[in-house]
């Protein structure tokens, strides 16, 4: 199996020093930059748009990873693709035409993510994993970072893993996003998980950015 990527996200970051935050996390090994786009209807809160993303993209040496928590994303797709973005995810339950937001996603030349929610099951993924890059399994109810992780994420994981693995589809990114710590990782990665998104297990004041990204490698590396 390849490296599981750490995708820290910058919903916990401290804004007023982006740019640091985001190339001490490079530094310290992680992979992708995860950034959380809320819009106050899909989900409770507000919090990011493109120009931000765009300010993450200049910030970033690697891969900046979009998840897109907004009603109708398929109306802002273009726009995150200008600000630079080459992962795009939207939720299955945001949009009326899955099929034709992903599609977009491609032809505008970023790898399209599709999302759960944690009680939207698996199998609402049937139809849309073959035209899909990347998915994304929400282990908390989005909106909010800082959220302990919904143990029967796990199973999910699992489940969704057996779905690609099934359908030969392995090159398929699985990722998971909510109350990613040393402590849940290992288990999330067994089941099959290849990207963790980690907000305030990264952003906090216990300890260095670099300090946090080594304790969650740690944890992944040594998942059985």
């Amino acid at each position: 199996m390849s490296r599981v990527k750490i995708a820290p996200s910058i919903l916990s970051a401290d804004f007023t020093r982006l740019g640091d935050d985001i190339r001490e996390a490079e530094a310290a090994g992680a992979e992708w930059i995860h950034v959380d786009v809320m819009d106050g209807h899909f989900v409770p809160n507000i919090t990011i748009g493109p120009l931000v993303a765009a300010a993450a993209r200049r910030a970033a040496r690697g891969v900046i990873d979009v998840h897109l928590m907004i009603e109708q994303p398929e109306r802002y797709v273009a726009a995150f693709a200008e600000a630079g973005a080459d992962i795009l995810t939207v939720h299955v339950e945001a949009t009326r035409h899955l099929h034709r937001t992903v599609q977009q996603i491609r032809e505008l030349g970023m790898r399209a993510g599709v999302t759960l929610n944690p009680a939207t099951p698996a199998v609402a993924l049937a139809e849309i994993l073959p035209y899909v890059d990347l998915v994304l399994v929400m282990s908390v109810n989005p909106g909010f970072g800082g959220q302990s992780y919904i143990p029967t994420s796990t199973a999910k994981v699992a489940a969704i893993r057996r779905m690609l693995d099934e359908r030969g589809l392995s090159e398929v990114e699985l990722e998971v996003d909510g109350g990613i710590t040393p402590e849940t990782a290992g288990a999330v990665v067994s089941a099959g998980a290849t990207a963790l998104v980690a907000g305030s297990a990264v952003y906090n004041t216990r300890a260095t950015v670099a300090e946090n990204v080594a304790r969650l490698r740690a944890a992944i590396d040594a998942a059985p």
